[in-house]
């Protein structure tokens, strides 16, 4: 299929791409304790290295960094990103802004009117064009990329209409068994963005997404896997499935 020149900037680059680096990673302190938690070791390389390959797979070659705790470790680690055949930038959180308000603070250096959003410490094989297709064709403000899970009490779930769109969010339950999850990859408008308040702590999945239900709010159900490394168990799960991806720079 080729590649549609819809979702391509002038220069020939693709869409812009965030990645929410800032994490604390408090739960993972057992077995990280020296590090942001999207540093941490695995497969033998940082965890965002990871999501920065996925994201060169899929033509995107310029991404902002939006770091927090222990931001020092990341931007020495990744410099301007030309080993990697890549362009990074930083945006710094001055103090913890939540996923909503790095995102805000992160929109002076993204590019176009759209733009992807990686969760720093998820990682799932998404398919950027399908992604892409759903939200041009609806006029989206956001387009979320769900996963079916088996055990969903540590994510919430996510009900979506017969046309892909939002119609509510499950809050984290020990009720909360198979369904629909977040998979931590966003394609957002910059002009839904702008709406996201300033200077304050503000979350992308408990308050901008919530409030966006019935107002442009799609989603996209992949069949890849999902891992994260929020906890320690889910760690250890997480250095197994990337080790199994085999993908190298």
């Amino acid at each position: 299929m080729a590649r549609d020149t819809r979702f391509v900037h002038g220069d020939g680059d693709a869409l812009d791409a965030m990645i929410l680096a800032g994490g604390k990673g408090t739960r993972l302190r057992s077995v990280v304790d020296d590090r942001p938690k999207p540093m941490a070791q695995v497969a033998g390389r940082p965890f965002v290295e990871w999501l920065l390959a996925m994201l060169y797979d899929q033509g995107t070659r310029r991404v902002v960094l939006c770091t927090g705790h222990l931001a020092d470790h990341v931007e020495a680690h990744f410099g301007d990103g030309h080993r990697w055949n890549m362009e990074l930038c930083y945006s710094r959180d001055p103090f913890p802004l939540g996923t909503g308000g790095a995102v805000r603070r992160g929109l002076d250096h993204v590019r176009g009117d759209r733009f992807l959003v990686l969760n720093g410490d998820s990682y799932c094989r998404f398919d950027r064009d399908a992604l892409l297709r759903t939200h041009m064709r609806t006029g989206a403000a956001a387009t979320l990329w769900l996963v079916g899970a088996d055990d969903c009490r540590r994510y919430g779930s996510v009900r979506i209409g017969p046309e892909g769109a939002v119609e509510s969010f499950a809050e984290k339950s020990s009720d909360c068994r198979t369904g629909l999850v977040n998979a931590g990859v966003y394609l957002i408008e910059r002009r839904a963005a702008e709406t996201i308040p300033t200077g304050r702590a503000v979350s992308l999945e408990n308050d901008v997404f919530p409030a966006l239900v019935g107002r442009g709010l799609f989603a996209v159900v992949g069949e890849s896997p999902f891992t994260d490394i929020g906890t320690p168990e889910s760690y250890a799960d997480a250095e197994e499935f990337i080790a199994a991806e085999g993908r190298r720079w």
